[in-house]
This record gives C-alpha cells, structure tokens and sequence, in this order.
C-alpha cells in the first residue's frame, strides 16, 4: 500500500528536498506552503501522515494541528511537526496535548525524517 504524505512548510527549499526523498521512497506526497492551505488539502483528502513546520504564515503549526484534532474525521492522522531553531517547543508537552506522534528539530536529516514517517505509518501510530 501506498501511503500519502503532506508536507507543509513555507521554506521552498525544504519542501522540495523533503518531497524528493519521500517521492524516491515511494510515498505519494502533496506538498502546501502555509496551514491554512494545508487544511483545505486536509478537507479534501487526508492524507495518512502530516508533517509540518511549526512557525508558519496565516495558521502555524499548532492551530493547524488544533483544527486536525477537532475534527471527528480528521483527529487520529498521525503528525510529526518541525521546529526552527529559536521555536523550540517542549516536546512532551506538545506530544501529549496535541497527540502529535514526533518533534524534530531542524535542520534535520530528510532520510532520519523519512525513517520515522516509515516507522510510525508501519505501527499505524495513531494521536489516540
């Protein structure tokens, strides 16, 4: 099975080198580069897997992940969220209120973030 992947980040340049690996690893993947675009995307389909950027434009990272989880139809996709340095969050306290599956902070390693996309869609980690 095919899994599909949303990317959302406002930094072009990560975007593209995160899709290309998740592409060559065989994953279907949609890309946005704000949350409010990536909900509607959400709306439409949801994806099997979020991964986006905390700091963003229009919706950050947490108020789309807000949205995710208040949802019935949307509220168990798995979500790993990227951190800038400087934007740190606290990680247990982020994974346990928001049900997010993983924190990295960047820059981060596009095969370390794919293994752990694998890992979690392979457990069928869920927020719940």
């Amino acid at each position: 099975m095919q899994h599909t992947v949303l990317l959302c980040d406002d930094e072009p340049h990560i975007l593209r080198a995160t899709e290309i690996k998740f592409r060559r690893a065989g994953y279907i993947v949609r890309c946005t580069a704000d949350g409010e675009e990536a909900w509607q995307d959400i709306e439409r389909e949801c994806p099997d897997l979020l991964i986006t950027d905390y700091q963003m434009p229009k919706l950050d990272g947490l108020e789309l992940v807000e949205r995710v989880r208040s949802c019935l139809a949307t509220r168990d996709l798995p979500v790993i969220m990227l951190t800038a340095k400087g934007f740190e969050l606290n990680s247990e306290e982020v994974i346990k209120k928001w049900g997010i599956v993983a924190v990295l902070p960047k820059p981060f390693s596009p095969r370390e973030l794919e293994s752990r996309a694998r890992e979690i869609l392979s457990k069928g980690v869920s927020s719940t």
